[in-house]
């Protein structure tokens, strides 16, 4: 079908037609939806079976005695803690292997995919430097 034939189709039944069915465009209680399963089937005899084991389940704790709220207010002090950066995370996590890597005489320059270095980024979901980034 060409562009033509398309528009000359769109223009002899209305252009409702060719627009997208949303939830507006049908009757008072038409509800599309958005994509949710039912939780059950319909069956034949065009009643819906509700099944217990496709009804989604929340399961909460119990909350006496919880001191904290679901909410930060916005005068609350600011944390004691400097923020986390590179330098920080590398002194704490990752020199004290590699010193006590040196001083037991294991340390190599060959092996530092095991403190966490990576030498390419082949094979990753999100590389660090993609070749493929707008210009």
């Amino acid at each position: 079908m060409g562009v033509l034939s398309t528009l000359m189709r769109g223009l002899v039944r209305g252009a409702d037609r060719m627009s997208e069915f949303t939830s507006k465009r049908g009757s008072r209680t038409h509800n599309k939806g958005r994509g949710a399963r039912p939780a059950g089937r319909n069956l034949p005899s065009s009643k819906f079976l509700a099944i217990r084991a496709m009804i989604p389940e929340f399961v909460v704790p119990p909350l006496e005695g919880f001191k904290l709220r679901p909410y930060v207010s916005y005068r609350a002090p600011k944390g004691t803690e400097p923020p986390l950066t590179a330098q920080s995370l590398f002194d704490e996590v990752v020199a004290p292997q590699i010193k006590q890597d040196l001083e037991a005489g294991t340390f190599s320059k060959d092996q530092l995919v095991k403190y966490g270095f990576e030498p390419t980024q082949e094979g990753k979901l999100f590389k660090l430097y993609p070749k493929n980034y707008v210009r």
